[in-house]
C-alpha cells in the first residue's frame, strides 16, 4: 500500500501571518509531497512496501545502502510531526504538567525559549530542533538533515531547513524560531505527547 501525503491539520492560510500560505504551498505541497512520492518509488516492489512508515524508518536506520530510503521516510515523518507542532492561535507559555516541567527544567518559559532558539539557530545547515521527553527529563535536541532524536519521545519540533522559513523570514532563523513560540507552537499536541511518554 502506497504512502500518502497526510492532510494538513488546518487550512493553508490558517497560520498567517506568522507562517504564510505561500510557504505552506511550497513546503507542504512540494517538499513534503516529493518525500512521499520518492519514498514510494524507492520501496516499490521491495519487502518494505507493506510496512508502516515507522517500521520502514526502523528497518533502514544506520544502513548506508538504504540511506535514500531513510532520508525520505524520516522526512515524511518529521514533516508530519512539524505540521502538528503548529496550530492557529498557538504559542505562548504552556500550562499544566508540561508547563511546570519546562519551568522546573529551564528556570522559566523565557529561558526555555532562549535555549531552544540557541539549538535551532546553532544547527549548521539543515535539520531540526526538538523538545524531547527522555525518561523523567525534558531535553532540547538538534539533529541534522533527516535525523531524529536518538533517545526519548519527541514532543514538539521546529523545522530549520531553509525551505521551512525562507519565503517568510529570509535568513532570519532566530526571528522564525521566536515567532514559532510566540504564535505557532501547538502546546496541546506537545502535552498529549508528554502524557503518552510517561
Amino acid at each position: 500500500m502506497a504512502f500518502e501525503l497526510p492532510d494538513l491539520p488546518y487550512a493553508d492560510d490558517a497560520l498567517e501571518p506568522a507562517y504564510s500560505a505561500n510557504t505552506i504551498s511550497y513546503h507542504y505541497g512540494k517538499h513534503h509531497k516529493t518525500y512521499v512520492d520518492t519514498l514510494n518509488k524507492l520501496v516499490d516492489g521491495t519487502d518494505l512496501a507493506d510496512k508502516s512508515l515507522e517500521e520502514v524508518i526502523a528497518a533502514v536506520a544506520g544502513d548506508p545502502d538504504k540511506q535514500a530510503v531513510f532520508n525520505n521516510a524520516a522526512q515524511v515523518w518529521n514533516h508530519t510531526f512539524f505540521w502538528n507542532s503548529m496550530t492557529p492561535g498557538g504559542g505562548g507559555a504552556p500550562g499544566g504538567a508540561l508547563g511546570d516541567k519546562i519551568a522546573a527544567t529551564w528556570g522559566g518559559y523565557a529561558d526555555f525559549v532562549e535555549a531552544f532558539k540557541a539549538a535551532a539557530v546553532g544547527r549548521f545547515g539543515s535539520g531540526w530542533a526538538w523538545l524531547v521527553a527522555d525518561g523523567d527529563e525534558l531535553k532540547i535536541v538538534s539533529t541534522p538533515n533527516a535525523e531524529q532524536p536518538a533517545a526519548g519521545m519527541p514532543l514538539l519540533v521546529v523545522d530549520v531547513w531553509e525551505h521551512a522559513y525562507y519565503l517568510d523570514y529570509q535568513n532570519l532563523r532566530p526571528k522564525y524560531t521566536e515567532t514559532f513560540f510566540e504564535k505557532l507552537a501547538n502546546w496541546a499536541f506537545a502535552a498529549a505527547n508528554y502524557e503518552a511518554a510517561k
